[in-house]
């Protein structure tokens, strides 16, 4: 797995959390990692980019920026209001290709969903992956309404015939309601393919320390952590109906 493509069911789901915890708990197996944000979006030239934000929690990752637009869109469109060059899938899939030869793992960030627009073409990150043949990780939040976004993109990974690698709850809340609780068991199902983490609420907010040594507890062994799936479905199942 030299790529991996990181995308979610939405946005402000916890991708680039989640991309710094599987990048740290790579380093910890010892592995060198690439972070690639292909376009990083409404972010102003001196504030800290969702790959400089993994670097900062995950530790020593080459951290590659491919564009920056200023105003917080979809890429393709904000690129065409910046009046700026759009990135392109192929453009995308050529510099994680060459990272790859440098590092054990790439992890290729997305904005938004997997169907997000990268240029006036309709190229999203979905063509990345087929370019690639990477596997694809999807980040799904945790509670009402998760199942469908889910599904959605498990539906449209298996049309474009994409590896579909598993799923990773970007935040897990502290009390969980009853929604929450069932997902766990139900989110599997309905992506057919397997939970490989939770990452708890305010992961992001830690201490880089802290948070290097607990991103392998929050991810399965594929993702080279500990994390239990099934001891997770039975701590966390919901009460029975009464």
């Amino acid at each position: 797995m030299p790529v991996l493509v990181i995308t979610g069911t939405g946005t402000e789901v916890g991708k680039t959390v989640t991309t710094a915890a599987v990048a740290a708990a790579a380093l910890a197996a010892g592995r060198s990692v690439a972070v690639l944000k292909a376009a990083q979006t409404g972010v102003t030239p001196d504030e800290r980019g969702d790959a400089d934000e993994v670097a900062w929690l995950a530790g020593p990752v080459t951290a590659d920026e491919m564009a920056r637009y200023p105003e917080p869109l979809a890429p393709g469109t904000a690129a065409r209001r910046a009046g700026m060059a759009p990135v392109h899938p192929h453009e995308v899939a050529d510099r994680a290709a060459k990272l790859a030869t440098e590092h054990d793992l790439v992890l290729v960030e997305g904005a938004g969903g997997l169907l997000v627009r990268f240029d006036a073409t309709g190229g999203t990150l979905a063509d990345v992956a087929r370019l690639l043949h990477a596997p694809v990780l999807v980040v799904a939040t945790a509670g009402l309404g998760t199942l469908n976004t889910t599904e959605l993109t498990a539906r449209e990974l298996r049309f474009r015939e994409l590896e579909f690698a598993g799923v990773v709850i970007g935040s897990w809340p502290d009390a969980p309601d009853l929604a929450t609780r069932c997902n766990v068991a139900d989110l599997p199902v309905v992506a057919g393919a397997p939970l490989l983490g939770a990452l708890p609420a305010r992961a992001g907010a830690l201490p880089p320390a802290e948070f290097r040594t607990a991103a392998p507890t929050w991810l399965a062994p594929r993702l080279d952590g500990t994390w239990d799936a099934e001891a997770f479905k039975v701590r966390e199942a919901p009460p029975a109906f009464a």
